[in-house]
């Protein structure tokens, strides 16, 4: 299943696409699960601190150079960002570190949303975390029940914060077509990062569609665990998927991860996981080419 010479394969051969005029590797890194153990987000055991700081180390090592953060990634003794600052810092020009806003956690993990005004202060904490002096990308979050409600305020409010150099480009997450048409109003956004994966609905197709239309960034989360969310993975890969992993020697997440791909030069893909083993299988996925045969394959 691609692991012989699966370490050799460089994250430079997913291409390339710019989040302003950041160029980064098509296919990246997400932090989500560096800080525990586990799939499930926000319910695991801290994870070991070697290991965590070892697979980031190594994804850089592998080419990876645009990494997936948010301050609120954190178990009860591991910060994502804390372990990033660790192992990267002091950063690489070429890397290119991406957080998200609008979520929080209290001490003890429960989560609130923060209010426009307090944007600010979670920004100002990913800064320190990180131990940065401005942020390359910010997602601005929305929570699953606000896809419909407007963002004008807290987009705003991270606008003015990009003009006083706290933030250099601005994204914006969980987002609807509406959403990211008001935002563009106020500000750039260089990328939209949303669910999406090879059992998308339609609309899902159509809104990576229009971003790519546009110029922006379309990032997938969850393209491997689709519906098992922060879980993980809790489908059964069916035989269309089954056949083309087997005729590229692949793994079925190596091939939904390089389908994502697949949907457009302006799609990005940041797979997470703690497991180095794992992190080798993702990133080379960003080498697979698939015929458009097998590519009408795994659509039909």
């Amino acid at each position: 299943m691609m692991t012989s010479s699966v370490g050799m394969v460089n994250a430079s051969a997913s291409g390339t696409w710019k989040l302003g005029d950041l160029e980064v590797n098509r296919l990246g890194f997400g932090s989500m699960r560096l800080a525990q153990n586990g799939p499930a987000f926000g319910r695991g055991d801290s994870s070991e601190r070697g290991r965590a700081v070892a697979v980031l180390r190594r994804a850089v090592e592998l080419g990876v150079n645009h990494i997936d953060t948010a301050a609120f990634y954190f178990s009860p003794l591991r910060s994502a960002n804390e372990l990033i600052n660790s192992a990267l810092a002091p950063y690489t020009d070429d890397l290119v570190i991406t957080t998200k806003v609008g979520p929080g956690r209290d001490p003890s993990g429960e989560w609130l949303w923060a209010d426009p005004e307090q944007l600010r202060g979670q920004v100002e904490e990913n800064l320190r975390q990180l131990g940065r002096d401005h942020l390359d990308v910010v997602n601005l979050r929305i929570a699953r029940s606000h896809t419909s409600r407007s963002v004008a305020d807290h987009f705003g409010a991270l606008a003015d914060l990009r003009d006083a150099g706290l933030i250099r480009h601005l994204g914006i997450s969980n987002t609807s077509p509406e959403q990211l048409a008001e935002a563009q109003d106020i500000a750039p956004v260089v990328c939209v990062q949303n669910m999406y994966g090879i059992d998308s609905p339609p609309e899902h197709h159509a809104f990576l569609r229009a971003c790519g239309d546009q110029g922006i960034a379309f990032v997938p989360y969850w393209a491997i665990a689709g519906a098992g969310r922060e879980t993980g993975a809790s489908h059964t890969d069916d035989e269309k998927l089954l056949t083309v992993a087997r005729a590229h020697d692949a793994t079925p997440a190596q091939v939904r991860l390089a389908w994502t791909l697949h949907q457009g030069p302006h799609v990005l893909a940041i797979p997470g996981t703690g497991n180095p083993d794992h992190l080798a299988e993702n990133v080379a996925a960003g080498a697979l080419r698939f015929s458009d045969a097998e590519l009408a394959l795994l659509t039909s």
